[in-house]
């Protein structure tokens, strides 16, 4: 069976910090996988190649005390979290085709939260281009030992 994820980059916490960037990503892969891993409890977003503009669109199922859902439109960033996420937060998102310049980005996003609540998320960022900066934001810090890691997928 051939590798298919590739690790491109790495990043464990030594500090808290209020943002975590994952820049110069190469455009050699098929799509992008980002795990977090963290304690922050804060409202956890991001955003793509530093865009702050209203471009963001998303819709949310949850569970949690209540089950739900939501849709977010022309928002500045992708929400990576509905509701609180005491206990922890483990997000494994996709970025499909995401180096293709005519085509909107789209993600797909699921959450487990301290083993109390849990989402999927997808979600549309509308630019066409090719994706090569990542920015996790949280509202407060993320713990030290939090983790990031992106792969990219090879075709098969």
């Amino acid at each position: 069976m051939p590798v298919t994820y590739v690790p491109i980059a790495t990043q464990t916490l030594g500090s808290a910090v209020a943002n975590v960037d994952f820049n110069s990503i190469p455009a050699t892969y098929t799509d992008l996988i980002l795990i977090i891993s963290t304690t922050s409890t804060g409202d956890l977003t991001l955003q793509i190649n530093s865009d702050t503009g209203t471009n963001y669109s998303q819709t949310f199922i949850y569970a949690y005390s209540v089950l739900g859902s939501t849709i977010q439109s022309n928002i500045t960033s992708h929400w990576l979290n509905y509701g609180a996420n005491s206990g922890g937060y483990l997000g494994i998102m996709q970025f499909l085709n995401y180096s293709n310049t005519t085509t909107f980005k789209s993600h797909l996003l699921r959450t487990a939260m301290g083993g109390t609540a849990t989402d999927v998320i997808s979600g549309l960022w509308r630019s066409t281009a090719a994706i090569n900066a990542l920015k996790c934001i949280t509202a407060g810090t993320f713990a030290i030992g939090s983790t990031f890691t992106l792969y990219g997928i090879k075709a098969a």
